[in-house]
């Protein structure tokens, strides 16, 4: 099982959970988040003054999968999440040592 972790731009995710829809992923957990990396942030001007914005507002998209459709995953978020531009986010992949359902008891991939 593998725990996929993916960091997008916020005005992205309804074409990444569309995309996650036809791969076959059930269920997502999105958390917002701040974050810079070679974007390193931008300058905004607010009543006449210019300011730094260092973290830049991003999405985090959590999913555990099975081991084999983490591929299919992994291509699903980076062909939707993608503009082309600098700061389209980053997808990590973690191996999960054991998933297991609260309400029913279940535990590895029927748990997923």
């Amino acid at each position: 099982m593998k725990l996929v972790t993916a960091i997008i731009k916020p005005f992205k995710l309804d074409d990444v959970r569309q995309a996650l829809h036809e791969v076959g992923i059930a269920g997502i957990t999105v958390t917002e988040v701040k974050g810079f990396g070679r974007q390193k942030g931008h300058t905004e001007l607010y009543r006449g003054a210019e300011y730094n914005v260092d973290f830049l507002p991003k999405l985090k998209l959590e999913t555990a999968v099975t081991d084999e459709i983490a591929e299919h995953v992994v291509e699903a978020i980076q062909r939707s999440a993608a503009t082309g531009k600098i700061g389209d986010g980053k997808i990590f992949v973690s191996s999960l040592e054991e998933v297991v359902r609260i309400r029913t008891g279940e535990t590895g991939a029927q748990a997923i």
